[in-house]
């Protein structure tokens, strides 16, 4: 999946600068390519968030490192045996794949373990972690009335772009279907990724699609249906995704280096992109697992905390040790190591595990693997997490 080298501009731009290419894709190693890119940092409060312009990942270094930012287990105990948690982070070394295991246990950070020259100040790809962020800031707009109801329908929702498309199929999506990936509508991320990546208008090629009635109601893995999740919080909320999520999510939790991709309509995408420290991916997690809470904030409703991190229909993917997989408001569900659990699963073995029952949130980078190492790589890395929770519960 090749960035474009065009770019659209955006007024005027505050600051110029050729990137480093990074690739965020299902179906190729990552590749360095030569880039022309226009960058514009949003910065307002105290986030810095990079958007691109035509797919092309841009850097914010804006803000500074804060190692304060987590309350450090060791100093706090948290019931674990430290010795044999840091044995499974050493070996996990053989995963020559990982990139970092962070381990939250009651809001402390009991566990940290980076491999390969991954630094703590690094932005990691999260790839379709990107979709279960989107969903905590579709439960902030219900919450704030901005959404009526997860039963609003696509042409309620996006009345402009139903109205250039009558008589879509589409327009009798439910943001339910959405959510829960059983919209029906006909797409296959192996043949159709790069066309939705690249779509001038990304709306109305979602729309364009027919639904496949004998699809709908089943869990079938649809980005472009999520797509539609980004041009419905901005009609909702009148402000673009990056203030949305700012003041909704990433500045309440201190999220303050962020880097997300925008296609070509100008939006920031839903279905893939996002880029974070692991330590602020690890927020996302904990407040999960803390019901929506970060320290004293109640960032998400617990409602759809519980809501979104429940099975709602069951799934055809998986990672072995995993057992009995679904599918909540798009968080994966499923039972590991005895315990009910939920995750929020990228490309490649990128995990935001939550335990709610052992108050524990567990965390994994990697990089990008072929299609043909991708199994082994999910599974290897799930293992990792499954021993994880073994020992703490």
């Amino acid at each position: 999946m090749r960035a474009e080298a065009a770019v659209r501009k955006l007024g005027r731009m505050s600051c110029l600068r050729t990137p480093p290419a990074r690739m965020d894709t299902r179906h190729r190693k990552p590749t360095v390519q030569k880039q022309s890119t226009l960058r514009r940092e949003f910065v307002s409060g105290s986030l810095a968030i990079a958007l691109v312009g035509a797919l092309a990942p841009i850097t914010s270094n804006l803000a500074a490192e804060n190692s304060e930012d987590w309350i450090i287990g060791p100093q706090r105990g948290e019931g674990i045996d430290r010795e044999a948690l840091q044995k499974i982070l050493d070996d996990a070394r053989s995963v020559r794949s990982l990139r970092s295991v962070l381990v939250v246990k009651n809001g402390s950070l009991v566990g940290e373990q980076y491999y390969g020259g991954a630094l703590a100040s690094d932005l990691e790809g999260v790839n379709s972690v990107t979709k279960s962020i989107a969903s905590m800031l579709v439960g902030s707009a219900i919450q704030q009335g901005k959404i009526k109801s997860i039963s609003e329908t696509i042409d309620r929702l996006l009345p402009a772009a139903a109205a250039k498309a009558p008589g879509a199929a589409a327009h009798a999506i439910t943001l339910e279907q959405i959510l829960t990936d059983t919209s029906g509508l006909a797409y296959d991320y192996r043949t159709q990724m790069r066309a939705l990546d690249v779509a001038d208008d990304p709306v109305a090629f979602a729309l364009g699609l027919p639904v496949d009635a004998q699809k709908a109601g089943k869990w079938v893995y649809n980005d472009a249906a999520i797509s539609l999740i980004s041009p419905i919080l901005v009609h909702a909320q009148g402000m673009s995704v990056e203030q949305i999520a700012q003041r909704d999510l990433f500045g309440p939790l201190g999220i303050t280096r962020v880097e997300g991709t925008r296609d070509k309509s100008g939006n920031f995408m839903s279905y893939r992109g996002l880029r974070l420290r692991p330590r602020d991916l690890a927020k996302i997690a904990w407040t999960m697992a803390n019901d929506g809470r970060w320290g004293d904030k109640q960032v998400l409703p617990a409602e759809w905390v519980k809501s979104s991190t429940s099975f709602h229909v069951p799934t055809s993917w998986s990672a072995a040790p995993m057992q009995k997989t679904g599918y909540g408001y798009l968080w994966f569900t499923g039972n590991l190591s005895g315990h009910p659990v939920a995750w929020a699963w990228g490309y490649g073995a990128q995990f935001a595990l939550i335990v709610p029952s052992l108050r524990l949130a567990v965390t994994t980078t990697a990089t990008n693997p072929s299609p043909a190492d991708l199994v082994a790589q999910n599974n290897a890395v799930m293992t990792v997490v499954a021993q994880i929770v073994a020992l703490v519960g």
